[in-house]
């Protein structure tokens, strides 16, 4: 099984709902999806900054946000359903995250690590993280979190694991 973290910065895209069906078609394996956070988690980082919730309360909110993304990828991705462990489908991550330990409560945990904890604890054949932008070839996943363009836990996680993980700017793929 293929763990396919779709990132929230494609949620606005219109092409969204063509691309990511024909990539979910065009894979060999069974796609469990991984919603991003997108802008309601951004609500959620923006609640903590004016009001002080604190890392892991707003750790909680922000997954649960999450339960949000998988029902809109359901809506576009309608052949998958909605899964609360990790099964093919598109996982709801917060009832599963509130029954497994996880990685740690903070902010520098942002979707990239989840999706990448939940495939190395079903032994997934590999992550594909689906984004907005192309990460420059060469770089280790420290110099990509250092960049922005992962998060800064992902690097941590990925040290001593032999997990296969692909970076795709899914706004390059073809969807005819």
């Amino acid at each position: 099984m293929i763990v396919t973290k779709v990132g929230g910065s494609l949620y606005d895209w219109p092409q969204l709902r063509l691309t990511l069906n024909a990539w979910v078609d065009a894979q060999t394996e069974e796609v469990l999806l991984f919603p991003g956070g997108g802008e309601a988690a951004d609500a959620v980082r923006s609640w903590d900054n004016v009001h002080k919730i604190g890392e892991e309360p707003a750790h909680w909110l922000a997954i649960r946000s999450l339960s949000l993304g998988a029902q809109f990828l359901h809506e576009i991705v309608p052949n998958l359903q909605v899964v609360d462990s990790p099964l093919p489908g598109i996982l709801d991550p917060y009832p599963y995250f509130r029954t497994q330990s996880g990685p740690p409560q903070t902010w520098s945990v942002t979707t990239d690590s989840l999706a990448a904890w939940v495939a190395l604890a079903c032994n997934a054949s590999k992550l594909v993280l689906l984004k907005s932008t192309d990460i420059p070839p060469g770089l280790s996943w420290k110099q990509a979190s250092d960049a922005g363009f992962v998060d800064g836990y992902l690097p941590t996680l990925l040290e001593t694991s032999s997990l296969r993980v692909e970076v795709v700017n899914l706004r390059r793929f073809p969807s005819s």
